[in-house]
């Protein structure tokens, strides 16, 4: 079957027992066990329901996957799949990353004696420079949180590859729709399902997938032991955010290619980082790895302050000023106090995350009532 009808029907099929087309959600912590030596797939609710299974199996079809597994985070999927490192394995991730994983690595897990490199991930050569024989992960993100850099993904999974380490590919921003990671060399690839999968902005969840069957009992292990899992109305939202991805994914990308270009021109902008300009750094490698370039842009406005760049941000009405990103609605955020707000000024400064960036995840309303709304606060500047 092609993603489309995937995305509506894979992992679940009309209740056998009433005929109703959407399943049921399983609201129960426990189930009745078989007789002595029968084999049961569902013994306690915390390692196994039957609403998050079919989720599972939706999401890794999406992805091309062999196993799926879902957990009630993108950063509870984070801390799963980086518990498998022990005191002195190494990891290198990318400078320019999600300021939530950005303080997992570095207040977390250097913490417990775990070796953290961040470095350019769109260079080759910055990541061979920093891997070691201790690497055991190479984790980025394609387009990058909240820079919008796009990474070769193949040719960052081969150096990861050559000295043994796992990838791992946060697909957030693209979506299983617009890229394939797995196809691409990756090992894992994690979703924060908050974002595009669940896409209406009511639910908080993480989804891993992989061909692998070794992270794949890790990763069940950590499910079942420490329990950090989505409960089974969360996954009944996403199973129904999956079935229109498609449908809005192309909206979201028609929608962020308009904004951006708009900005590209405006004269109260300084810089608009978007893949699908052609003047765009990364985009001959989007079109490449990606089916489409996304609905996430970043833009720097020529404004004097960061309290005047939160002022405009105030001051949009269709934009919505506010964390997160990937629903249906538009969204804008100011990375430096934001997802970013707990680096400090330096690191920022390094990184290019300036008190004038903006992040915009834009969503599916009328591009032409977005472009007013942008240019009604702009002029205030």
């Amino acid at each position: 079957m092609r993603f489309a009808t995937r995305a509506v029907h894979a992992g679940q099929k009309p209740d056998e027992a009433t005929g109703s087309i959407m399943p049921p959600i399983y609201q129960t912590s426990t189930y009745r066990q078989p007789p002595a030596g029968s084999a049961t797939t569902y013994e306690y609710g915390r390692a196994a329901n039957p609403t998050r299974t079919m989720l599972e199996k939706n999401l890794a079809s999406l992805e091309d996957a062999a196993y799926g597994i879902a957990f009630a985070s993108g950063m509870s999927a984070t801390d799963a799949i980086l518990r498998a490192l022990r005191p002195g394995d190494h990891i290198v991730a990318s400078d320019d990353m999600y300021g939530g994983n950005y303080r997992y690595l570095k207040l977390v897990l250097a913490p417990m004696g775990v070796q953290v490199t961040f470095t350019d991930l769109t260079s080759t050569d910055a990541v061979t420079q920093a891997l070691r024989s201790a690497t055991k992960v190479v984790w980025m993100e394609s387009p990058t949180n909240p820079l919008i850099q796009i990474v070769d993904i193949q040719a960052i999974a081969e150096c990861a590859h050559s000295v043994g380490a796992a990838v791992v590919v946060d697909n957030t921003f693209a979506s299983p729709y617009l890229q394939q990671p797995l196809s691409l060399g990756a090992d894992l690839v994690l979703h924060s399902t908050t974002k595009y999968l669940g896409g209406h902005s009511d639910l908080v969840g993480g989804f891993v997938c992989t061909n692998s069957e070794e992270w794949t009992e890790h990763l069940r292990f950590q499910v079942k032991c420490v329990g950090a899992i989505p409960g089974p109305m969360d996954c009944f939202l996403v199973l129904r955010g999956a079935k229109s991805l498609h449908v809005r994914m192309e909206r979201h990308c028609s929608n962020a290619q308009a904004v951006a270009a708009y900005l590209a021109d405006h004269p109260k902008i300084a810089q608009v980082n978007y893949p699908g300009l052609k003047s765009d750094p990364g985009h001959d490698l989007a079109k490449k790895q990606m089916t489409d370039f996304g609905g996430m842009l970043a833009a720097v406005l020529r404004t004097s302050s960061s309290a005047q760049t939160r002022d405009i941000l105030h001051s949009l009405n269709v934009f919505t000023f506010a964390e997160s990103l990937g629903g249906v609605e538009s969204l804008i955020g100011h990375p430096a106090t934001m997802s970013h707000g707990a680096l400090t000024a330096e690191e920022r400064a390094n990184l290019g995350i300036s008190d004038n960036l903006v992040r915009l995840s834009i969503g599916i309303e009328d591009a032409e009532d977005l472009l007013e709304d942008l240019e009604q606060a702009l002029s205030r500047i």
